[in-house]
């Protein structure tokens, strides 16, 4: 029995929806605990987040320039 491979359009489904629950969870720890403290790892979350969604761009111009590319005769 073989697993199917992973896309290119599964990577990018998985960068986007990591990207949009760290960007919430980095938002709502402050007000979940009330303390800021953890101002830190917040810090990190927010650029783990950012740099996930950058990815996800990333891996959405490759698509988009696959699109192009097979228009062209």
């Amino acid at each position: 029995m073989s697993l199917p491979l992973i896309t290119l359009d599964d990577i990018s489904l998985l960068l986007a929806v990591s990207a949009v629950l760290l960007l919430v969870t980095a938002e709502f720890v402050p007000y979940i605990f009330g303390d800021k403290t953890i101002v830190s790892d917040i810090k990190k979350l927010r650029y783990l987040a950012l740099a996930l969604g950058i990815m996800f761009i990333v891996t959405v111009a490759f698509r988009i320039f696959e699109l192009i590319s097979n228009l062209q005769p």
